[in-house]
């Protein structure tokens, strides 16, 4: 069993850390506008349920950058 005084290290470096912050930030912003359109339009909400998966994307790139991983 590690200890969890244990320091973790990074895994990837800085470029990459970087590259994933702007593909999550790029992807919620496109959900975020796509779900704009969406509700402007008055689509139905199980059409706007695929907006999950750009949600979902973004919110996990960012969550890599956050904890380096």
């Amino acid at each position: 069993m590690t200890d969890p005084t244990e320091v973790c290290m990074m895994n990837i470096g800085p470029r990459q850390r970087r590259r994933r912050l702007r593909v999550g930030l790029v992807l919620l912003s496109v959900g975020a506008a796509a779900a704009a359109v969406l509700i402007t339009l008055g689509i139905a909400w199980p059409w706007r349920l695929a907006l999950h998966v750009p949600f979902a994307s973004g919110a996990i790139s960012v969550m890599q950058w956050r904890e380096k991983t």
